[in-house]
């Protein structure tokens, strides 16, 4: 029956194509002409404010949505080529689904789908605290929303996939588990492509060396990010520009910068996480800055 769950798919130097993405739900412009490429290799933070279009991405890379453009995982269409692709992917959903199947069932469907051992799920589940044999016989949806969550993570690790995706998949993960959930992605960053919808881009900063910004269904900021600059740490930033205008004085205040000469001179810390996101807004106005500089800072 799952016989083509595991097609070996060939490997191509873009994993996960976006051309000209676009998506409507009754009228609202969800997706707006996204274009993006994302090799083997890259692991992307893919951040917005709710509504901006990250989980609506997310689900027509995964085929669930009609949509104009086109979508490609590996060089095959996922609605065209479901069972293939989705055979390729580990997906954490932000949602749990409301499954009734017994958690041991689900584990032994799952692995079976790509010829996993169910053991590997198993001691992932493990490490991250949950115990398994404890709840092999309780349906899933009776689970703690902890408890799903951890499920969820182990059957998407449990499997070779070259393809990581995950809509918010620590939000219901306690502190312990959230720390040993990012180990368990640091050490496969090397063999996969990856992508993590979060709303704390400093929870995987650590982690990725890609960031991708949404808002309003388009992409506002994607920046790349080499393996050997830190986005951990705080930044001392001074910004001096030519005159005052609103709207750069408007967009700084919400960073808290404070004036320190004339309205000329604006100072104030950015977080090691949110540098590629600042560098965005400054860009916006890269006419009117006379002189910029960033330094870490411990303070």
């Amino acid at each position: 029956m799952f016989k083509d769950a595991c097609v070996t798919l060939p490997t191509i130097r873009t994993m996960i194509q976006f051309t000209n993405l676009a998506k409507t739900f009754r009228r609202a412009r969800v997706l707006d002409g996204i274009s993006l490429e994302i090799g083997l290799g890259e692991r992307v933070a893919l951040i917005g404010s709710n509504g901006a279009g990250k989980t609506t991405l997310i689900r027509c890379l995964l085929g669930e949505y009609t949509h104009e453009g086109e979508v490609a995982i590996n060089g095959l269409d996922p609605r065209s080529n479901r069972t293939a692709v989705l055979g390729s992917i580990g997906f954490v959903p932000q949602l749990p689904p409301p499954l009734k199947m017994p958690v041991g069932q689900l584990i032994d469907f799952s692995a079976s789908l790509c010829g996993t051992d169910p053991q590997r799920i198993h001691e992932i589940a493990g490490r991250l605290g949950l115990d398994v044999p404890s709840i092999l016989n309780r349906q899933f949806v009776r689970l703690s929303g902890g408890m799903k969550q951890k499920l969820l993570i182990a059957i998407a690790l449990g499997r070779d996939a070259k393809v990581l995706v995950m809509d918010e998949p620590a939000a219901n993960l306690d502190p312990e588990a959230r720390k040993i959930f990012f180990d368990l992605l640091a050490e496969r960053q090397n063999e996969v492509t990856m992508i993590i919808s979060s709303h704390r881009i400093d929870e995987v900063s650590a982690l990725v060396n890609r960031v991708i910004e949404m808002d309003l269904g388009k992409v506002v900021l994607d920046d790349r990010v080499a393996d050997d600059v830190s986005l951990s740490g705080r930044l001392l930033c001074r910004i001096v520009i030519k005159r005052p205008e609103a709207a750069f004085i408007k967009a700084i205040a919400a960073w808290n910068f404070a004036e320190s000469g004339d309205g000329l001179v604006w100072e104030g810390h950015v977080a090691g996480a949110d540098r590629l996101r600042f560098h965005g807004m400054v860009a916006r106005y890269i006419a009117l800055i006379a002189d910029i500089s960033l330094v870490e800072s411990q303070a």
